[in-house]
């Protein structure tokens, strides 16, 4: 039996999201944009997704536009949407902390002269609101802040950050995809523009996601060629994909005191026997600032590529820092933002809980990873 701790790479589906996807895979295979009942049989289903997704986020559904994925959400807010709403500001504000499908795009966004400044993190990765605040100029298009971070789930005080743009004039973009299913994301009263998410973080399908446009950020599209999605987003609808993103919206707003709750529990007796059985080992991050689900060890004088594969012969999948960075032996970016030296960053791991685990599989983790931190110790 295998124990996977990294759900913060990527959720198993769950049972009620594979047979909405399955149902509409089998019986609802119209082109929502036909007009015959077909047609309209699977436009009921993307209509009634959004729906779900709008519920979950407290959004109006026209603010939803799906994707296919955080990654081209993100892509589309600085690299399709900015420039179409800056006019001659060419300003962003950002952190040091953001996942790469963000700060990829803002390094492009500055070899087209655009300036960029991202502000730091402290010791448990969190944005000081105020230095957003004092970076903010008279040019300045967007801020632009990851509501929960992907390594060290560390979560943003957003509401706070948001409220100081909008009283500055800025929009306001947060990538969401950790937080989306694990904590509260209420843009009733958090006043955030734009927003990302993905539903392969939340127990639904990879390859879809959507981007949040509040109405005030309205935009002519991004993709030509098609009516789908207000005309905003043109091509044939992933009926299926979104299908189960709403599914899986559905069962996150039902569940999720619940689930926060139960994350939570199994991320303490994890780091609990971790901190009791194991020497010399740090928590990275806040310890109240944090999702429920998440968990970033470092194992002093260990190298942490090198205990991942011990794990993972074992049955145990972990990560050693964002899966969009697995093989590579650079220290984590952000880890080293935090002020950890390069070989603390290396000598660190993420553990992050989900659905399928329980108390059973965390026990097992700790009944062999104290031998197999020992070997790498005395391999490294």
């Amino acid at each position: 039996m295998r124990v996977y701790l990294d759900h913060n790479a990527t959720t198993p589906l769950r049972d009620e999201v594979v047979e909405a996807m399955t149902h509409v895979l089998r019986d609802v295979y119209g082109n929502p944009s036909s007009a015959h009942e077909e047609g309209q049989a699977a436009r009921r289903v993307v209509d009634r997704a959004r729906q779900s997704v709008a519920e979950l986020l407290r959004v109006a559904p026209d603010d939803v536009l799906f994707t296919g994925g955080a990654t081209e959400s993100n892509n589309t807010v600085l690299l399709g949407l900015l420039p179409a709403l800056a006019g001659a500001r060419r300003h962003v504000v950002s952190s040091v902390g953001e996942h790469p499908s963000v700060e990829a795009p803002l390094a492009v966004l500055e070899r087209q002269g655009w300036r960029v400044t991202r502000v730091g993190v402290d010791r448990d990765g969190l944005v000081d609101p105020q230095e957003v605040a004092a970076a903010i100029e008279s040019d300045t298009a967007l801020v632009s802040i990851i509501w929960a971070n992907n390594e060290t789930g560390a979560i943003q005080p957003i509401d706070r950050i948001a409220a100081l743009a909008r009283e500055r004039g800025v929009w306001m973009h947060s990538d969401a995809t950790q937080a989306v299913g694990k904590v509260p994301v209420d843009l009733g009263s958090v006043p955030v523009d734009l927003l990302s998410l993905t539903g392969h973080k939340l127990n639904a399908p990879k390859g879809v996601g959507c981007l949040v446009v509040r109405e005030s950020a309205a935009f002519g599209g991004i993709l030509h060629g098609g009516p789908q999605e207000r005309g905003r987003r043109g091509g044939t609808e992933n009926v299926a994909g979104i299908a189960g993103l709403g599914a899986a919206c559905e069962l996150a707003r039902a569940e999720l005191p619940e689930r926060t709750r139960r994350y939570a529990q199994l991320r303490d007796r994890l780091w609990d026997g971790i901190a009791a059985k194991v020497p010399n080992v740090a928590r990275n991050g806040s310890e109240s600032h944090v999702l429920s689900n998440t968990l970033n060890v470092e194992f002093c004088g260990a190298a942490g590529e090198l205990l991942l594969q011990a794990l993972d012969l074992e049955g145990v999948a972990v990560s050693s820092g964002a899966a969009c960075h697995s093989g590579s032996i650079e220290p984590s970016a952000v880890l080293v933002a935090m002020g950890r030296s390069a070989e603390q960053a290396r000598g660190s791991l993420r553990l992050s809980v989900g659905q399928g685990n329980d108390e059973s599989q965390i026990d097992r983790v700790l009944a062999i990873l104290p031998d197999l931190v020992q070997r790498a110790r005395e391999v490294g």
